[in-house]
C-alpha cells in the first residue's frame, strides 16, 4: 500500500477515529464513504442503506459532483450488482464492472466506472448498507505507461476492516438518535401532564370567576366588577403558563445543534421521505436569538408541509442567508402556485396567518410571492440581535 496517499497505519487509525467521532446517522454514513474513498484512493465511492420497499432509503455518494448526481436522478433501486452487496455475504471484485451480466439499469447520466470493489456493511446477521468503490486510481509512474491499476486483496482486507468499524459506528449512532427521540417523547409527555394540570386549574377558577360575576352584574355590579378584576388577572396567569411551556417545547435539537443543523436534518428527511427533490442552502449565518431561530424553523416547517402536500412541485428549496445582523429565510417550489388575495377570500390560508403571526412576533417580517403556474416563494426576515 505504499504507494497509496492514504495508506499506513496512521491513515487506518484516522478514518476510524473520523466514523466514531460522529453521532447523526447521516453524518456517519458520509463519513464512512469519504473515508474509504481516501483510503483506496479510488475516485468514487458510494454507500447505500436498504429499505423495506426493494430500494435505497438512503444513498450516500463521494466523488461525484451536485451537478452529475442531480443528472443521475432518483435513488437506484435495488439491482444487478448493487442487489449482491445487500443480499450476499460476500465481496465484490471485479476488474471492470460493466462486464459482469449483473450489471444494467445504470443511469445514462452515471459516471463511467471499471474496476470494483464492494461489500456489506452488517452487524450480525443484519445488513446495514452496501459499501462500494470504483476506479482505483494508478500512482502516476503506472499510469503514464498505460497501465490499470485495479483494486489488489490487500485493497479488499483492508475495506472489510472498516466496514466492520463502520457497522460499529453506524449501530451507535443509530441508539444514539433512538435515544434522543425517547428522550424528547419522555420530556414532551411530561410538559404536557404540567401544562394540563397547571392551566387547567387556571381555566376552572376563570370560568367560575366569570359565572360569579355574571350573576353579580345586576344586584351588585361593584362585586361584579372585582370579579372581572380577578378574570382578568387569572387569564394572564394562563397566559404565562402557556408561554412557558412553549418555551419548554422549544425544539430540543435547535437548543443542542443550532438553526443551521436543525433545519439541514429536516430537509433531508423531507427529501428521502417524498418524491420531490428538496435542497437546503445557507450562506454567513450567524447566532440569532432562539426566539427569532424558533420563529424560522416553524415558518420553514410550514412553509415545506404547504410546499410538498399541496403544490404539486417536484423541487423546493430551502435557503437561509445572513442579511445585516439578522438573516432571512426563503422556502421556493416550483409547484402549481396560487393567488394569495384569493386564498383569503376563500378563507383558506395555507397557514399564512400564523407565518405571519410568527415573523411579526420577533420582530421580522413575511413575505408570500406566488401566482397560478408559476410556483410559490414564502420569504421571512428577521432582525437578528
Amino acid at each position: 500500500m505504499s504507494h497509496r496517499p492514504g495508506s499506513g497505519l496512521a491513515a487506518v487509525s484516522s478514518a476510524l477515529l473520523a466514523m466514531s467521532r460522529r453521532l447523526e446517522v447521516r453524518d456517519v454514513l458520509k463519513t464512512i464513504v469519504a473515508s474509504a474513498r481516501e483510503l483506496l484512493d479510488a475516485e468514487y465511492a458510494a454507500l447505500g442503506v436498504p429499505d423495506d420497499h426493494g430500494g435505497f432509503a438512503q444513498f450516500v455518494v463521494d466523488g461525484v459532483s451536485d451537478e452529475q448526481w442531480r443528472a443521475i436522478g432518483p435513488l437506484p433501486r435495488q439491482h444487478g450488482i448493487l442487489a449482491a452487496m445487500l443480499h450476499e455475504e460476500k465481496t465484490e471484485r471485479l476488474a471492470d464492472v460493466r462486464r459482469d451480466p449483473r450489471f444494467g439499469g445504470w443511469p445514462s447520466a452515471h459516471p463511467d466506472m471499471s474496476d470494483f470493489l464492494g461489500l456489506p456493511v452488517r452487524d450480525g446477521d443484519e445488513t446495514l448498507a452496501a459499501l462500494f468503490l470504483a476506479n482505483k486510481r494508478c500512482p502516476r509512474a503506472e499510469s503514464s505507461r498505460g497501465r490499470r491499476c485495479g483494486f489488489t486483496e490487500e485493497d479488499e482486507e483492508l475495506l472489510a476492516i472498516l466496514a466492520q468499524h463502520a457497522a460499529i459506528a453506524l449501530t451507535n449512532a443509530r441508539l444514539y438518535e433512538r435515544s434522543r427521540e425517547l428522550t424528547i417523547a419522555e420530556e414532551r409527555s411530561r410538559l404536557a401532564h404540567e401544562l394540563h394540570d397547571a392551566v387547567s386549574q387556571k381555566l376552572f377558577s376563570l370560568r367560575l370567576t366569570a359565572q360569579a360575576a355574571a350573576a353579580l352584574v345586576d344586584r351588585d355590579p361593584v362585586r361584579a366588577k372585582g370579579e372581572l378584576q380577578q378574570v382578568a388577572a387569572l387569564a394572564a396567569e394562563a397566559a404565562d403558563e402557556l408561554r412557558a411551556a412553549v418555551v419548554e417545547l422549544r425544539p430540543a435539537a435547535l437548543d443542542e445543534d443550532g438553526l443551521v443543523h436543525t433545519l439541514r436534518n429536516h430537509v433531508q428527511v423531507l427529501d428521502r421521505a417524498h418524491s420531490a427533490e428538496v435542497t437546503f442552502a445557507t450562506s454567513g449565518i450567524r447566532a440569532l436569538p432562539a426566539a427569532q431561530e424558533e420563529a424560522l424553523l416553524r415558518v420553514a416547517q410550514e412553509a415545506l408541509h404547504n410546499a410538498l402536500r399541496h403544490s404539486g412541485a417536484d423541487r423546493v428549496g430551502v435557503a437561509l442567508a445572513r442579511r445585516g445582523q439578522g438573516a432571512v429565510l426563503s422556502v421556493t417550489d416550483n409547484g402549481k402556485g396560487f393567488e394569495p388575495r384569493t386564498v383569503r377570500r376563500a378563507g383558506r390560508h395555507l397557514g399564512l396567518v400564523s407565518m405571519r403571526d410568527r415573523a411579526s412576533g420577533v420582530g421580522g417580517r413575511l413575505r408570500v410571492k406566488s401566482a397560478p403556474g408559476q410556483g410559490t416563494t414564502i420569504e421571512m426576515e428577521v432582525p437578528g440581535g
